[in-house]
């Protein structure tokens, strides 16, 4: 009675009968559970990047950033890092934390310039007579021009020229110091002629000779620029001990080069040392979590500089924002973020170069918190950020300046995984 109901009826073994296109419908029905079955399963274990905007739940006031800058054509000495923010600070020549190294012509360092160093202020002599009162019995300091310049120095064995600008505070203070100097160098009957060239009037001149700062005091031994330029104490005692030790210094050589010379020998190289004007500057700034800009410009506070001889053209070696050293863990979880999520550091080994005097670079910069979560430990935020460069026109009177302006964004990135769910998974498969 039971099996009068029975929707599901079989037929006999006996009465069925096989054929070959039910068995090819058969082999194509299983191939295609079997396809729909891996495709389901590869699906379930993919997993895919998310991502999601939030508000930036990071409360610390301070962020770090950390550089590395190549400046082909800039002295370090005349290297100031400078930091301002809309908060109203303002931080000039920042050495906490900050390295410079001098470059020779091949780019490679050579002469650590610093760290955490204060820059020594030079000794300026103060005199009760004015200029024009020492000139009552002469002018010891020869005045040179383009006409001039060359045969001083071919007819001097020694000669000691300060290339100067008269609107520069320092050269005004040193020209009596200067015109002492010259007298005392006479009356000491030291063979060296003092000159001086004002780089106005001359500025042919000064670019020759590559002067880049006011004033600058370059001494010459046998026709020949001796480097790198004095940078001591601007007094007449200091001025003349410097000139006395170079011409001891002179002496010295030229008995070595009489005594190799004698004994068939190479020749004694050139005392004082080649002076390349690239510097390398890297470390890193806390700088408040709000708008602002750090800058690298020619300064110095024994100098004014020329702003017709300054070229900021720099290398981008890297430049980042937050810790420098992520955890284990975390550059793990970086490793795993495909290539076009990431953009920690877009600029490194960017060359910026300025072709023209008087212009410089500037880097305006987005920075945005970001956050890898992809397993359940505590996530360490890192930063992205993107960058855009221009070159910008300065006055003819204005010294330039590279300057990185940072805005870091109130919102955060988070980055996650999204896996297949197992109820999505059974479903699709039954």
């Amino acid at each position: 009675m039971m099996s009068s109901v029975d929707f599901y009826r079989r037929i006999p073994k006996d009465l069925t009968e096989s054929t070959s296109l039910g068995a090819i419908m058969s082999l194509v029905a299983i191939t295609i559970m079997i396809v729909l079955f891996v495709s389901e399963t590869y699906a379930f274990l993919t997993t895919n990047i998310a991502t999601s905007v939030v508000l930036d739940p990071d409360t610390t006031e301070l962020l770090r950033l950390n550089f590395n800058l190549t400046f082909q054509d800039l002295h370090c000495d005349y290297a100031s890092v400078d930091v301002l923010d809309s908060l109203g600070t303002n931080r000039q020549n920042v050495t906490k934390n900050v390295e410079k190294w001098q470059l020779d012509s091949n780019g490679i360092r050579r002469i650590f310039s610093g760290r955490n160093r204060e820059v020594k202020k030079v000794v300026q002599q103060e005199h009760s007579a004015s200029l024009e009162e020492m000139h009552e019995d002469g002018v010891h300091a020869v005045v040179l021009t383009r006409d001039t310049i060359d045969e001083f120095i071919k007819s001097h064995e020694m000669a000691y020229i300060n290339f100067f600008a008269p609107w520069c505070i320092w050269c005004q203070r040193l020209h009596p110091t200067w015109e002492r100097f010259a007298e005392e160098v006479e009356y000491e009957e030291m063979p060296v002629g003092v000159g001086t060239v004002d780089c106005v009037e001359q500025a042919d001149v000064c670019r020759k000779y590559m002067i880049r700062a006011f004033p600058s005091l370059k001494w010459f031994s046998n026709g020949s620029n001796k480097t790198p330029d004095y940078k001591g104490d601007r007094t007449v005692d200091a001025l003349v001990d410097y000139a006395t030790r170079m011409v001891h210094m002179d002496t010295k050589y030229k008995d070595w080069q009489k005594a190799a010379a004698d004994k068939g020998e190479d020749a004694v190289k050139p005392f004082g040392r080649e002076e390349h004007m690239g510097c390398q500057i890297s470390g890193y700034l806390l700088v408040n979590r709000v708008p602002g800009n750090f800058h690298v410009i020619a300064n110095s506070v024994n100098h004014n500089l020329n702003p017709s001889m300054t070229n900021l053209t720099h290398t981008v070696n890297h430049l980042s924002f937050g810790e420098a050293h992520r955890p284990v863990r975390m550059r793990r979880n970086l490793a795993k973020v495909p290539d076009e999520y990431k953009q920690f550091t877009p600029i490194n080994g960017e060359s910026y170069i300025t072709r023209e005097f008087h212009r410089a670079f500037h880097h305006y910069i987005k920075v945005v918190s970001t956050t890898v979560d992809f397993d359940k430990s505590p996530s360490v935020p890192t930063y992205q950020f993107i960058s855009q460069s221009q070159s910008v026109h300065y006055r003819t009177e204005e010294v330039p300046e590279a300057r990185f302006s940072y805005d870091i964004l109130p919102m955060a990135v988070v980055i996650t995984r999204e896996g297949g769910q197992w109820d999505d998974y059974l479903t699709s498969l039954f």
